[in-house]
Formats: structure tokens, C-alpha cells, sequence
């Protein structure tokens, strides 16, 4: 039994134009006569936003540490406004702010620093293509947690030791357009005055004729670099991992009728990932390196039966959660990727059905003593390994029921919750030890349990 691989957007650290196949695809096309407009997502807290250009939505759930991609606009004055995407609605969090936009000019508006304090960074420059063999870059310092910072843009391999950096930016700061020749490159970050690599691109091919924006913002994701990069084109960005960006990873032990497990990674037994796992007990976070793994799943102390035997392929810089779901008879792995960037403005949840006996399930977010008999179900006839995604909830409490499809008898809960706002919860139905009912629930994240 495998694991499907679970292939992402392409993401790079090795060739930034691998996305493609077709490299003129990253070739601008620019329009005399017009204005390009960009808006960069970069305040790590930040919930979704929206760009208002003159009232109307242009650009829409845009993501933190992403871009949108460039706007053609004609040549005059125009009202912008970014509006997070709340659970209550949206809210202004930059603007209205006016923009004369002139011929023949890029403008890119990069919202950045925490929710409280989310303020736009504007930046021009000529949208005039470079010359042959060339590109345009310019690079942003837009992570509010990071220090003043020296970069370096060397040839790859290159021994920073002995040389000055490129340029030395602080928050907000900005090294001004400048033409570079096409080719391969490494970038690195360090401490100003320091040696020290704090952030690594590895080797990165720069195509010629870019309008190439590489913006540091804060890293959210595993990993002690406190930054990442996104270089930011006409379709939108890439994201540039650091070379040591580690994954997340964590197990639950959801069958209720299997033993205590330990689980081994790679056939080394002697010395499990985790050890003696109880239904239905989960683990921490462990940090982990992005990788082909063979996982197994053995009764507590020996090598067999392998009750998982399963391929497992990670992919940088994101967080999951292994699953052993099922009796034990069909036991499986259910993989789930993992949110774990806090939202200042509302609280994460997801409800996860790991219930082998309980069929197909209603589901119910309600306000606390809520009668559902009134009331339609938010999820209706969830499947087991079924969940809800990540939902964006307002700060408050609330009662989660489950029922049996289209009826009002809970099978669980009330389960009494409270969420706040900058919080990630999860939410599993699970049977009970042995299996069947009762069934009960196992909170993970920011639950408080007794």
C-alpha cells in the first residue's frame, strides 16, 4: 500500500524557469504606452486579501507571500485599496490610497508588516525590457521580523568570506533596478557584518528579458531561516526556498482496535521515528528533511507485522499529518498538509472524519446551546477520511455536533470549543477504543485539554 505523492505548485530552488518548459513563457510583454500594476502579499499575519483598483475588485485572494500578477493600465490617477478577507467581512487594511500611474512605468505595492501596523511599501521603475543577454532586478527587504541584512549575489559556489555583500538592506529598504547579465546565480543572506548563512538559495538560473522583483518575506513555515523569497514576474512569483528548508511532520494513531505502534522510517528499527504510540495519542511536530521515505507501522518492540508499509515523498517547507485511520484489518495512512501560519484577524479550523463505523456524517458549527432541528448542517454527508479544509472562523465559541446523514441525533457532541483569533485547530472524529461508538473527537493545535 502507498502513499500518493502529493506533487504542490511547482516551487524551485534549483532552476527558477523549471515551472516551465517553454522559457519564453517568463519573457515580459510589455505594452508602450501603459502602466503595469503589481500588488505583493508580504505581512506574514495577513489574512487573503483583495485589491480594489477604483472601486471594483482587480485582483482577488491573493495569499501571503505571494503576487499578483502585473496589471496593464492606462496612463492616469487611480484610487487603491487592499481589503482583508475576514470571516465577517472585508475590511480596509491599506487605503484608499491615490496612484498617478505613468506611461511606461512598473508599480508594485507591497503590503507588509504585521496586521496591526499593515502599511504599503510603493516602488516604481521603467517597464522597459532590458537588453539582449540581460535581465532587470531589484530586491525588496519585506520581512518585519528579519534584522538589517547583508545579501549577496555571486556565482554559484562562490566564497563570500573575503567579499563585500551586494548591497546591505534593512526593513523596507530596496537595492534600485539593476541590470545583470542572464545566467546562474546564488543568493545568501546573512547578519550585516556577519558570515553567517541564515538563508540560502542554492543555484538559481536567471532568464534574460525579466523584470525581476525578489522580495525576502518572513518565513512562516518550518525551518529556522527567518526568511524565504519569492521572485515576483508578470504572471505572478515563484517562491524561493531556502536549500535547508526542512518539512513538518506528525502522526496520530487513529485505529482503535490496533496495538501500540512505533513508526519506522527508512527500515530503522533500532531506532524508531516515534515509539509506542497509544490510540489515540498523537505526536509533536518533528522537523524532517524534504525527501523520498519508506514508512512503516509495527506493533510496539518488533519489526513485523509492518501494518503500513507505505512510500512517502515530502516536499519543502510544508507541514503534514500521518494518519493511521481504519481497523486494524484495513488500516491505511490518510495524509493531510497542514496550516500553520496564524491569522491575526480570524482562527483556523478543520474537522477531520476518522471514524471507520460512523458512515457518511453531517457536520454542524453552530453558536453554543444552538437547536440544529432548525438549522441546515454546514458540511453535509462528509465520507470517512473526508475533512473540511481549512475553515476561517471568527474568534467565539461554538458547539461542534456530529449526526448521521439527515438526521438531528448528535452522535457527537455538543463538543463545547472555543476558538480565538490567531489560532489553528483541529478537529478528528474518531470511534471509540475497540472501535464503534461512543465516538469521540481528538483536538489537536491550539486546543486547550484537560
Amino acid at each position: 500500500m502507498l502513499f500518493k505523492k502529493m506533487f504542490l505548485l511547482c516551487i524551485t530552488t534549483v532552476i527558477l524557469i523549471a515551472c516551465s518548459n517553454d522559457n519564453n513563457s517568463l519573457i515580459e510583454t510589455l505594452t508602450p504606452g501603459k502602466a503595469l500594476l503589481q500588488v505583493v502579499h508580504a505581512s506574514q499575519d495577513a489574512p487573503l486579501v483583495n485589491i480594489q483598483v477604483n472601486g471594483s475588485n482587480a485582483i482577488t485572494n491573493l495569499d501571503f507571500a505571494n503576487a499578483s500578477p502585473r496589471v496593464e493600465l492606462n496612463t492616469a490617477t487611480y484610487s487603491v485599496q487592499v481589503d482583508g478577507i475576514t470571516p465577517d467581512g472585508n475590511v480596509a487594511v491599506i487605503g484608499p490610497v491615490d496612484l498617478a500611474l505613468d506611461t511606461d512605468e512598473l508599480y508594485t505595492v507591497i503590503a507588509l508588516n504585521e496586521t496591526t501596523s499593515i502599511e504599503p511599501l510603493i516602488l516604481s521603475q521603467n517597464n522597459i525590457a532590458p537588453a539582449a543577454g540581460q535581465l532587470t532586478l531589484q530586491v525588496v527587504h519585506a520581512a518585519s521580523n528579519a534584522p538589517t541584512v547583508d545579501i549577496y549575489l555571486t556565482a554559484p559556489g562562490d566564497d563570500i568570506s573575503a567579499i563585500s555583500p551586494t548591497t546591505t538592506l534593512g526593513f523596507k529598504d530596496n537595492l534600485s533596478p539593476t541590470d545583470i547579465n542572464a545566467g546562474e546565480y546564488q543568493i545568501r543572506i546573512t547578519p550585516t557584518g556577519s558570515k553567517n548563512v541564515v538563508y540560502d538559495s542554492g543555484t538559481i538560473t536567471l532568464p534574460e528579458g525579466l523584470l525581476l522583483n525578489v522580495v525576502a518575506v518572513t518565513n512562516t513555515g518550518p525551518g529556522t531561516n527567518p526568511v524565504n523569497l519569492i521572485a515576483t514576474t508578470g504572471d505572478g512569483n515563484l517562491t524561493l526556498l531556502d536549500t535547508a528548508q526542512t518539512n513538518n511532520l506528525r502522526v496520530f494513531h487513529l485505529s482503535p482496535d490496533a496495538p501500540a505502534v512505533d513508526i519506522v522510517v527508512n527500515d530503522g528499527f533500532i531506532s524508531p521515528l516515534l515509539s509506542n504510540v497509544v490510540f489515540p495519542n498523537f505526536s509533536n511536530f518533528l522537523s524532517v528533511a524534504a525527501n523520498d521515505y519508506n514508512v512503516k507501522v509495527v506493533p510496539t518492540g518488533t519489526t513485523t507485522p509492518a501494518v503500513i508499509n507505505a512510500d512517502l515523498s515530502l516536499e519543502a517547507g510544508n507541514n503534514y499529518s500521518i494518519l493511521a485511520v481504519n481497523e486494524l484489518a484495513s488500516i491505511e495512512p490518510l495524509v493531510i498538509v497542514d496550516q500553520v501560519r496564524p491569522i491575526a484577524t480570524e482562527a483556523q479550523l478543520r474537522i477531520v472524519h476518522a471514524s471507520p463505523s460512523a458512515g457518511l456524517v453531517d457536520l454542524y458549527l453552530v453558536a453554543p446551546a444552538a437547536d440544529i432541528s432548525t438549522i441546515d448542517p454546514n458540511f453535509s454527508g462528509v465520507g470517512f477520511k473526508q475533512e473540511t479544509g481549512i475553515l476561517s472562523v471568527a474568534a467565539g465559541d461554538y458547539d461542534v455536533i456530529v449526526t448521521a446523514q439527515g438526521s438531528k441525533t448528535p452522535a457527537i457532541g455538543p463538543a463545547v470549543i472555543t476558538l480565538a483569533n490567531g489560532g489553528i485547530y483541529t478537529i478528528i472524529a474518531r470511534d471509540n477504543i475497540g472501535g464503534g461508538t461512543p465516538l469521540n473527537v481528538v483536538l489537536a493545535d491550539d486546543f486547550v485539554t484537560p
